[in-house]
Formats: structure tokens, sequence, C-alpha cells
């Protein structure tokens, strides 16, 4: 194995960089990577030096949080939930075998009743964390785990980490943390519901640890550096608490160790979701391959903490486990740390069996020695606790708040630690409350403000986002010959190239004018003259939300003053004007509102279908679906099926924006991936279920991305077939929280509208057939320009609209039957009504849209308003 100790082999910093290093410490000056490079090194009078200044920097901290003087600690359980895993780190003991299991008389997981009988056994000495440990993905490398869990009905470990998370919640009153290793995006979803926090090392991000034989994390998959920063970026997505640290001294040089902190510093600043960072010291063990290799340095390890906490600032959080110390407590402290972590009165370290905890006697006197009091606090951090949502999730609350001083978000450390039931909050659909005439009022009243209340706090870091934006917004160079691609596109669509389409997305003037001219023949060729629409209501059941869309002017917190939700009786009522005005069909997306349990989709499509049987419902956005499947705990698959059978007909391919992570992750903190948008919609088609498609344009994107948007829709759409359309939905600047941050641009110009509605119909030509342009957003004029470019559809009456007009869309609410064959008349083509799946509509419906010119006199108001 290579030597692990590259860290102390190399040169010592010169006299003045430690100098000029330590100064810039003292002086609260914002350090570099150099120069946390450099007192990385610090030792002696340096590290006093060094060491006093953090301390400093954690008591400013300490101060503002309210609790000065104040060191932290849980009281909690290990519970090892299984110690088999994929990876092969060459310094753990905490992982084993199936074969070792076997022999001691252990089964692959623990059971049920063992993790019970040892969180029972902590709730009766007053532990409140139950600290859940396992291996990662154990299924995918033995077979063992695999069987164990089909055996005990779970597709996959984190099922049961779920499962097994809500009976600590129910039986014990235990608040569980989970560390299951690297999670995906949907897995954090899955998780949040039942842990208040969950964590995960980042250990480094010296790649060449990972990638090189011989080296620590060599044969590991999920030791990957950028994976497991993607895991912490994607734990702030999601508004989960989450923990993370650092190993020192498994090879990695000072350089690297000064890069990974200043990375976890990066993910901590973008989301403010890092509640703690671990900073641990390397403790060589027998029967491993690094056995032989020189335990980390107590010097190193305070010089360590004293630069993450200069480089963290005041607000972070900083531990180092007093086990692996051997009672050096007050140097941790002088060093700069403010929590002791777990300590448990019950479990040992599973991950490091041989260093015993501390007693918390031990632990209150050597912190009194220092100064600072011992407090309990619960697996999730006093900050986070205060917050509430959206970091809480409601079923989470009673039993965090059971346990919580109100005042500090500390523990109450004799808080009784009993069962309490997790369940769905108010075991059922939401009633009726808010601003739930803002579909009329909206074009009387308009909003209360053009922000919420949070704007501050729920998206993030603006400025970290600015400088992630950056990049990505820079034009691509375009080499590309725009008249041999416009060649190409008339004769074959198929056959045109990466660079060639680029090279048409940006074009402009005469041959602007010719792309359009290509693709409105195109146009005719495959849809004929006829321009359709569809008679249909728009119903946003809510508009509570807290995923933190950085587009989205349409989302409220349950306080705001424009927030509401509707009842099930109010959606229904909505459903019957429609179809009484000769609706075929109602749209139905909402906020993800945290009280609205995943069994509520299911609950909307019943009520419509109860009330008018034969109309059409198209709802709920793969974000909605994500939600729905897991907050019931149902793979997305089981949740459409269930949605199929309570009455859903198709699906919105909203929520798309672009499919292209690099731009998502500018767009919104929380929402899906672009990975899983994909998987929704093909299991959607898969069951039958159609769908649109759709593309929000003209923010902080550029035309490249819109091409790889339309090359994975075409590539879906040869594999399911099942997209009914594909929908430009140009970007709404005015009121959208990221243009009010200065980050995006205002909206894409008419050269970007009448670009991306060409290039969408030659670049989807043959396998989507219709183009649909968006009144709502571009306005009369501007949809008919978009019929002279490749577009054949109009889209809906919507009879209400919402969130465009929240975002500050001028175009109004809703059009008549009239309205829409004049946007036709105005391309000089015919209009026609159709379906949802673009079939005829019975005319029955037809004359009924005729007679009421498909919108509701007046915007009736809702019985019950």
């Amino acid at each position: 194995m290579s030597d692990p100790d590259a860290a102390r082999q190399q040169s010592q910093p010169t006299a003045n960089s430690m100098r000029r290093a330590l100064k810039r410490a003292r002086d609260g000056v914002a350090l570099d990577v150099t120069e946390a490079a450099v007192l990385l090194r610090a030792r002696g009078a340096d590290l006093d030096d060094l060491t006093a200044s953090a301390a400093r920097v954690r008591d400013a901290g300490l101060e503002a949080a309210g609790r000065p003087g104040v060191i932290t600690y849980s009281k909690s359980v290990f519970v090892p939930l299984t110690r088999l895993c994929r990876d092969k780190c060459h310094y753990c003991t905490f992982v084993t075998v199936p074969g070792k299991l076997r022999r001691a008389g252990h089964g692959m997981f623990m059971s049920p009743d063992e993790v019970l009988d040892i969180a029972r056994k902590g709730a009766e000495l007053g532990c409140k964390e139950a600290l859940i440990t396992l291996g990662d993905k154990p299924e995918d490398r033995w077979p063992e785990a695999r069987e164990w869990l089909d055996a005990h009905g779970y597709d996959d470990t984190i099922a049961y980490v779920r499962a097994i998370s809500i009976r600590i919640l129910e039986e014990t009153g235990l608040l569980p943390h989970l560390n299951p290793g690297v999670l995906s995006w949907t897995d954090f979803q899955r998780l949040k519901p039942v842990a208040p926090s969950m964590g995960m090392m980042l250990e480094t991000t010296a790649e060449r640890l990972w990638s090189e034989p011989g080296m620590p994390h060599y044969g590991s998959p999920d030791k990957e550096p950028a994976v497991r920063l993607r895991v912490l970026e994607d734990a702030g997505r999601s508004s989960v608490p989450f923990t993370s640290g650092l190993l020192i001294g498994i090879g990695e040089t000072y350089e690297e160790r000064a890069e990974s902190l200043f990375a976890l510093r990066r993910v901590a600043r973008s989301y403010h979701g890092v509640q703690e960072l671990i900073i641990q010291n390397f403790r060589a063990k027998p029967d491993t391959a690094m056995r032989g290799m020189p335990d980390a340095e107590l010097d190193d390890l305070v010089a360590t903490v004293a630069v993450a906490r200069h480089i963290m600032g005041p607000a972070g959080n900083l531990q180092a486990p007093p086990n692996l110390v051997d009672g050096e407590y007050a140097r941790l402290i002088g060093a700069g740390i403010d929590d002791w972590g777990g300590v448990s009165p019950v479990t040992i370290d599973h991950v490091n069996p041989e260093k015993p905890w501390p007693k918390l006697a031990e632990l209150a006197g050597q912190s009194a020695e220092a100064g600072f009091e011992l407090r309990e606090r619960l697996c999730v951090y006093p900050e986070f606790v205060t917050r509430g949502e959206p970091w809480l999730d409601p079923r989470l609350l009673p039993h965090v708040r059971a346990l919580a001083d109100p005042d500090t978000g500390l523990a109450i450390a004799d808080a009784p630690v009993v069962g309490r039931p997790w369940q769905e909050p108010d075991e059922g659909y939401v009633a009726s409350t808010g601003r739930t005439d803002l579909h009329r009022t909206i074009d009387t009243e308009g909003r209360t403000s053009d922000r919420r209340d949070d704007f501050d706090v729920v998206y993030g870091d603006w400025e970290a986002l600015r400088e992630q934006a950056a990049p990505g917004m820079v034009p691509s160079r375009i080499d590309g010959d725009v008249r041999e691609a416009l060649a190409i596109a008339a004769d074959d669509p198929t056959r045109l190239t990466d660079d060639q389409a680029l090279a048409l997305l940006h074009a402009d003037g005469p041959a602007l004018d010719a792309l359009c001219r290509i693709a409105d023949d195109i146009r005719k060729t495959v849809n004929g003259d006829d321009v359709t629409y569809i008679v249909t209501r728009n119903i946003n059941f809510t508009n509570v939300c807290y995923t933190g869309c950085r587009f989205c002017a349409f989302a409220q917190r349950r306080t705001d003053a424009d927030a509401y939700t509707l009842s099930l009786d109010q959606v229904a009522d909505r459903a019957q004007q429609a179809w009484d005005v000769g609706a075929v069909e109602v749209c139905m997306q909402g906020g993800i509102h945290p009280d609205l349990p995943g069994t509520a989709y299911f609950d909307i499509a019943k009520a419509v279908k109860e009330r008018v049987p034969g109309m059409h419902v198209h709802a709920f956005s793969p974000m909605e679906v994500v939600n729905g499947a897991t907050r019931t705990g149902m793979s997305i698959r089981e949740w459409l099926t269930a949605a199929k059978e309570a009455g859903l007909d198709s699906i919105p391919g909203t929520a798309a924006e672009i499919l292209d992570d690099e731009v998502r992750w500018i767009l919104t903190k929380g929402k899906l991936p672009t990975v899983t948008w994909i998987e929704v919609v093909k299991t959607a088609h898969e069951l039958g279920i159609r769908s649109s498609s759709t593309m929000m344009y003209g923010h902080v994107d550029q035309p490249r991305h819109w091409l790889g948007h339309f090359r994975t829709l075409a590539a879906i759409q040869q594999e399911t077939g099942g997209f009914t359309e594909f929908v430009t939905l140009p970007f709404i600047h005015t009121n959208a929280p990221v243009y009010l941050a200065g980050i995006a641009r205002p909206g894409p110009t008419t050269r970007d509208n009448r670009a991306v509605t060409a290039m969408a119909r030659i670049l989807l030509h043959p396998h989507i057939p219709n183009i649909q342009t968006s009144w709502v957003k571009l306005g009369t004029e501007g949809a008919a320009e978009m019929l002279r470019s490749g577009a054949n559809d109009l889209g809906g009456t919507l009879m209400e609209e919402t969130i465009s007009r929240m975002a500050g869309s001028s175009y109004g609410s809703y059009k008549s039957v009239k309205d829409l064959v004049a946007v036709a008349d105005a391309a000089g083509r015919p209009a026609r009504p159709r379906t949802t799946l673009y079939g005829s509509v019975p005319e029955e419906r037809v004359r009924t849209a005729a007679a009421s010119d498909g919108h509701l006199p007046e915007l009736l108001p809702v019985l019950g308003d």
C-alpha cells in the first residue's frame, strides 16, 4: 500500500508565510486554500496563536446563537443495522462479511426486535438519539443481504431503514439519525419524513486516495469524492439537516485537506443545511490493510479543528469525537469545537470499538474546567429545531417538539422519551384554507407582495448561487455553417448534427426567417393547417410549497398572505363548473404542501371523477408523483398504478424546466433531478399514462442546454411513444426570485422564442408531432407568431391561471373559444377543438363549449369560497 502519511512528509512553510497566515486568521480575514494549508502545519507557539483566534471565532458564534459558554452533546444509542457493505475501505473494522456474521450467530441485518431492544434501553436511560449506521448498499455485493431483504419484504436497504425508523419513533420515542452512506435525491425524499437529521462523512476530496491502487479508498465505489459531494448537495436541496466532516491522516496532503474543508464550506454556504462538521483523526486498527500506519497526531487534529473553525466561521458547528483523543479534551475545546457528538451510556462505538465513550460526568467536568457548560442537544441541531419547516417534516415535528426546549432548541434533559404515533398530518386531506379566491383576484387585486417572506433563506445563498451560475451562462462559440444546416433541416431534419443544430438555435435575421419557414413547412406536412386547442380548466389546488424553486413566484409558505389550499369539494366544484361550460379536461397541479398526505393526489382524482365521470384528469407533475410516492413509501410504479386506478388519465410533463442538472440546480433548490424526471415519465408511459413534455427557457440557460433537452425528449419518445406534445414555456421573470436576486436574465427574446419553437418542430420530428405555444406567456400576437414558426397547437382555454400570473405575466388568466380562434385567424389558419390525446371532441362537448364560449361567465365564484 502507498504510504498514507503523506501530510507529515511535506516541507514546512516558511516563517513569513506562517506569520502572514496567522495574522490574517487573527484579523478575521477570509483565508484561501494556500493559507489554510500553511496553517494546518502550525505547531508549538504558532499552533497556540492559531487556536486562540479560532476559539474567539467559536465564542462569537455561540454568543450570536444565544448559548454562550455552552458545549453540546447528544445522548444516543448506536445501532449497527448491518455491517455488510459493498465498499472495501482499507482502514475499516466496522464492515464484515456474511460468513463471519453467521459464525457469530448474527443475521445479515439486525432484526427489528434487536434494534428496538437497544432503543428501549436507551429510552429508559434518557437517550434521545438512535444513531443508525450501516454499510453502503450491501445487497449490491452480497447475495445474502439481498436474500434477507427479500425474505422480510423490503425492496432495498433504504426501505428497511425507513421502516425501522418509523418503529423507533412510534415504539421508543428516540429520534433516528441516519448514516446509510451514499444516498440519491430520491432516497432523501424517502427518508426525510422518518428522520430529523442524517449524515455522511465526506472524509476527503483527494481523488487519488480513491482512484489509485493501494490507497485507502481504492475499490470503494461510494468513496469517490464527486459522488460524496453530490450527496451533500442533494441533502441541502432536500432541506435535510446534515452532518459531515473529514477523516484526517489517511494519506491526504495538507493542500488536499484544505481543499476538502473549502468544499464543505461551499456546500454549507450554498444550502445552509450542514448542521455540523466532524473532524475525526485516523486511528490504526488491527486486521486492516492500514494496521501498520501511524495514527494522526494530536497536534494535527488540533490544527485541523482550528483551521476548520476559521473556514466555517462562527455559525459553523464543529465536533471532535471525545473517545479518540485520550482525554485531551481541553486542547480540542481550545481549538474551537463546540460539540462532543453522540455519547452513549448503552452501546459501544461500533466504528471504533476499542475506544470506549467517556462517562458523561467526566465529559462535563472536563468541559467545565475549560470554562464551558455541557448541555444536551438532539440529533438535529437547535438551529434547525427552531427553523421548523422545511427542515423538519410535519410528521416528525411532534416527536422533536416533545424533546426540545422551544426557546433554545436544545434537548429537555429530563423529557420523558416515549413512543408517539408517526402518521400523516390530520390523517387525511387538509381542509380549505387561505386565499382560495386567488384564481379570480389575481387579475383584479394582484398578489400581496412581489416575494414571499422567507425570500432570503428558503432558496439557499444567493451570492453562492450567483457564482455557481456564472460559468453556465457564458455563450458557446458557434462554428457551424448556418447555410449548410438550413439545407439539411429542409431535406431531412433527423440528419442534423449537434454542431449544426446549435448553429440553427443561434440563427438570427434572414437565417432565422428561413429556419421558421422550414419548421412551418414540416408542421404543414405533419399536422395540416388546423390550429388545435382544448377547452380545459386549470385547478391549482394549493400554492403552499417549501421546495425552493428559484424561478417560481407561485409558491407560498402556509402563513403567507397569498397562501391557499382548496378542499376536495372545491376541487370538484371547479371541475363541475368547467364541465358545464364545455370542458373536456381539467389540468391539476399544486405546490408540495408538507401537510398533504401522499394519498391526497388519489383523493383529488377521485373527487373529480365522482363528480364528473367524463372529465379527463390531466394531473400531477413528476415532482408531485415523486412526492406522493415517497410520502406513502410506495415505488413510483406502484404510486402511478394507484393514481391511475383513482382516476388519473395523463400527467403534465412539467417540472422539466431544462433537463440538464447544470441548469436545474441553479433554477431550483430542491426539485427532482433530471434522471428522476425521466424515470417518472418513462414509468408513466409504460403504464399507459401518457404525458406532455415541456421546456422552460430564457433564464440562466443557453442554446446548448436547449439542444440537450430536445435530444433527451426525442430519445424518450423513440423508446416509449408516450408524449402527446411538446410545450414551449418562456420564462416569466417579473416576480421570479432568481430574477429578483439579479441572477437570471429577463426572459427570452422574440428571437429566442422563434428559434426554440422552430427547432422544437425540427429536432423532435418525426417523434413528437404536436408543438404547443403558450398564449399565457406570449400573448395573442406572440402566440400567432409561433404558429407561423412551427407550432400547431394553442393549448387550452384554462378558465383560470395562477402560476404565470403570480410570476408577472400580463396576458390574463383565461381565453374564450372565440379568443383562441382569433389567435389562429391572426396566423391565417383555421382552428378546431381537440381532446387531451389530440382526438376528436364529442359533438355534445363542442355544442356546450360554443354556447358558453368556453369560459365561466364572469368567472363565477366557487361554492364555499
